[in-house]
């Protein structure tokens, strides 16, 4: 793979067990056992990944999370929950994480995480329905470029935001239940659908004029999502 990831995590076994598989799959990776050594290590070093402990001494995986999320946006962070703590999940993405995996986990299913996050924030997805530019009235999506605008000025995307975004202006008028979004655009065959829940919610936030009441990203009842394009529907 060759990338840098960053681990983020106060327990020293499960750093050194993460920092083992990853390095056997071709990663550099360097370790920060609290928030603030996090926080300086991304600040020095910049990593293309990060894999954040929610519990941590000091400055907590939620406050780490979202002082990347206003400096560094693009970053992608992949969170560490307890098992069956669900609020914690939805907190995690709500303050912008683009993924999730519970403890205990396997170490392979963790690398495959990141292999996916990792492959969608450098663009490398396919598909015959892929368009280079969605033009949809003052939105724009370049995903050769990975760049949403509105109004010619950036929209600070997570990669998972980036990601449903450009599915859903690639699909308009159809409507997509959560778990087809979790199989489309997280690659999940199965997982907890408030994730994606929370992530339009977060999209909303920053494509909608009025966001409690979007005319983009419509609610569906008993089924999920549906895209509406303001100007008829996306161009190249």
């Amino acid at each position: 793979m060759g990338h840098r990831v960053l681990v983020v995590d106060d327990d020293p076994t499960v750093s050194d067990v993460v920092r083992r598989y990853l390095e056997q799959d071709g990663c550099e990776v360097r370790l920060a056992a609290d928030g603030a050594a996090g926080l300086a290590a991304i600040a020095t070093h910049r990593p293309d990944l990060v894999v954040l402990d929610l519990m941590m001494p000091g400055i907590e995986g939620l406050e780490v999370c979202r002082r990347i999320r206003r400096q560094l946006p693009g970053l992608p962070v992949i969170m560490l929950t307890a098992l069956g703590e669900e609020a914690d999940r939805v907190l995690g993405l709500e303050v912008g994480a683009d993924d999730y995996v519970t403890k205990p986990f396997s170490p392979r299913e963790l690398v495959l995480r990141i292999r996916l996050v990792l492959r969608r924030a450098s663009g490398h997805t396919t598909g015959p329905a892929d368009l280079t530019r969605l033009v949809d009235a003052e939105l724009a999506v370049d995903t050769a470029r990975r760049v949403a605008e509105r109004d010619g000025a950036p929209l600070a995307l997570t990669v998972r935001e980036f990601d449903l975004l450009a599915f859903l202006m690639r699909h308009p008028g159809r409507a997509w239940s959560r778990a087809d979004l979790l199989d489309k655009v997280w690659g999940w065959q199965f997982g907890d659908q408030s994730t994606v829940t929370v992530h339009v919610r977060r999209l909303r936030e920053k494509i909608e004029y009025e966001p409690a009441e979007p005319r983009r990203i419509r609610t569906i009842w008993g089924v999920g999502y549906r895209y509406d394009p303001l100007d008829g529907g996306p161009q190249r």
